[in-house]
């Protein structure tokens, strides 16, 4: 239990790393439920549970001063706990948005402490003093590594028990009850989505691609490329290419001229 506690904390570091290494979002929980499943011993369950919750957490996408759920700590303890309990997807669907709400509260708790470290790092710029700032960088950086890393460690090695015990009380009509709210939620991942990006202009191709996948039984590839063709169209990249090779055309004309 305390080597698979640490090698799921240091699957959390690897999520804070994300951002230093590229943004590849590799701590979204499509990328760290086959890691959690693997690290655990239940591969395929770790590879669906990770798409459902992606699925939950589609929207929780940082935009402007909104911060979403700590997707990061909610997709690898709700695989984790539904693997190891082996109670199912319903439970990590249903256990990942308050654990990652949790985690967001103790984040922003740990953030408010952060303006004491960067008066450090302003004192510093403003003496030119490069070297501490580097230290404060990465100061800021492990105190967020270290933070993940433990939070993930104590709550899985001292949770599993909890939760264990607080499924065996819960009566089997709450536990169907669990599995068709498991069923619902990965709808709000695509209504937070759809709320940031939705529009008066497009909601017109929002039912198209419902009729067709509903009504005329296109797959949703079918969909997709059709998406791809109506965006091309739409917005000049067909026609915007064709002009160019008007243009370079043109030029060759001008040079046999000369």
């Amino acid at each position: 239990m305390v080597v698979q506690s640490i090698l799921l904390g240091l699957v959390a570091v690897w999520g804070v790393l994300d951002y230093q290494l590229g943004t590849l979002y590799t701590f979204r929980p499509i990328t760290i439920g086959p890691i959690v499943g693997l690290i655990l011993g239940d591969f395929q369950t770790g590879i669906t549970v990770g798409a459902s919750l992606e699925l939950l957490f589609m929207g929780a996408i940082s935009v402007g001063a909104y911060i979403p759920p700590d997707v990061l700590i909610g997709g690898i303890l709700g695989t984790a706990f539904a693997i190891t309990t082996g109670a199912g997807l319903e439970t990590a669907v249903t256990l990942a948005m308050p654990i990652a709400l949790i985690a967001l509260s103790i984040s922003n708790f740990i953030a408010a402490l952060t303006p004491t470290f960067l008066k450090f790092a302003d004192d510093a710029a403003t003496k030119g003093d490069s070297k501490t700032i580097k230290k404060v960088h990465w100061l800021m950086g492990a105190i967020g590594a270290l933070e993940k890393f433990l939070l993930v460690f104590f709550a899985y090695y001292l949770g599993v028990d909890a939760v264990e015990s607080v499924l065996g009380s819960i009566p089997q009509v709450i536990i169907d009850g669990m599995a068709v709210a498991a069923g619902m939620l990965p709808t709000l991942g695509f209504a937070m989505l759809m709320r940031m990006i939705l529009t008066k202009k497009i909601v017109p191709y929002y039912f198209l691609g419902f009729i067709l996948t509903a009504y005329l039984g296109m797959p949703v590839l079918g969909v997709a490329i059709l998406g791809i063709i109506i965006v091309a169209e739409k917005f000049g990249f067909l026609s915007g290419a064709k002009e160019a090779i008007v243009g370079a055309s043109n030029e060759e004309v001008d040079d046999d001229d000369f």
